[in-house]
């Protein structure tokens, strides 16, 4: 495997990456390899990053959020003890935390795993890819909420998917 403009043998980007190595070593390399260009593995790579992110960001953004919240009898819960604050501040944030990596991990695997079918069905590997990916992605997450939602859903993933693929698609400047 090698990336465009790298220059072959320079950190494991191109020429004989196998040199040196056994042909078990070899045929271990060749199966991670085509596991890596696989959809589902694509699909799942991306689920469970998505999963791990979405977790992390959910918890800084549940502990950024407190404010005194009342809690269900109405007495606000800086009025309760110290370690029942705390309590309740954890099962909180790792709700929230856990609600966020669900959410990550499935756009991030129904994402993933739609543009890696395009693109296998395409055979080409271009914007109009993540364009079409993030329309059925937006499409799909919208649909619970009507057809309104569901193509506004397609709208702001597809344009937000070109954006974001035409930005990491321009050359450097270097």
């Amino acid at each position: 495997m090698s990336f465009p403009g790298a220059t072959p043998g320079m950190g494991g980007l191109g020429g004989n990456q196998t040199a040196g190595m056994s042909e078990q070593e070899q045929a271990m390399v060749k199966m991670m390899q085509a596991g890596m260009e696989s959809c589902p593995v694509k699909t799942v790579i991306a689920g469970g990053m998505g999963f791990a992110l979405g977790g992390a960001f959910g918890l800084f953004m549940a502990s950024m959020s407190y404010d005194s919240p009342l809690t269900p009898q109405g007495r606000e819960i800086s009025h309760l003890p110290w370690r029942e604050q705390v309590r309740r501040g954890f099962k909180d944030m790792g709700s929230r935390s856990f609600s966020s990596a669900k959410n990550f991990g499935i756009v991030g695997a129904l994402y993933s795993g739609t543009e890696c079918c395009i693109e296998g069905l395409r055979a080409k590997n271009d914007l109009t890819n993540s364009v079409a990916a993030g329309c059925l992605t937006g499409g799909i997450l919208g649909a619970k909420a009507g057809p309104q939602a569901a193509a506004f859903g397609c709208a702001g993933f597809a344009a937000f998917s070109a954006a974001i693929d035409a930005y990491m698609r321009m050359p450097s400047d270097e």
